[in-house]
């Protein structure tokens, strides 16, 4: 029979201690787009982003919409984000070799609206004398 060794107690409120990833402020921001790396990580941002994005193409055409998907490939031409715009009912995919220009032009829709955000309007609502408190989504 072999010999367990005691096992160790955790308090589970110890081990929860990692941070929430932080957001970065995006809105407004226009990348450059000088490099294959620029704009591999300007659209992997993108597509993070919770907002609507406006993508200028090689040809002239404009896109603005949100970001749903993206495929990354060997080149520029296999990679492609998917798209759908904010004035159509359509998906569209784009070659990230056919993007000339990037800016987050929308508003992120996830800015503001963590838990932290939310647990301290709940405290100050408490301290202000509010009653029936709820958890209640805020209108987006």
């Amino acid at each position: 029979m072999s010999h367990a060794e005691p096992s160790t107690v955790v308090d589970p409120n110890s081990v929860e201690v990692m941070e929430g990833r932080q957001r970065e402020q995006l809105e407004g921001w226009i990348p450059s787009l000088a490099s294959e790396d620029e704009i591999r990580q300007a659209l992997e941002k993108a597509f993070d982003y919770r907002g609507d994005v406006t993508l200028t193409l090689k040809d002239g055409r404009v896109v603005h919409g949100y970001v749903f998907d993206r495929r990354t490939g060997a080149t520029l031409q296999d990679s492609a984000v998917r798209v759908m715009p904010s004035e159509e009912r359509m998906k569209l995919t784009i070659p990230y070799a056919e993007i000339a220009a990037l800016a987050f032009t929308g508003r992120d829709n996830a800015a503001g609206r963590t838990f932290d955000a939310w647990v301290k309007k709940y405290w100050e609502k408490k301290a202000a004398g509010e009653k029936n408190i709820a958890i209640e989504p805020e209108q987006l």
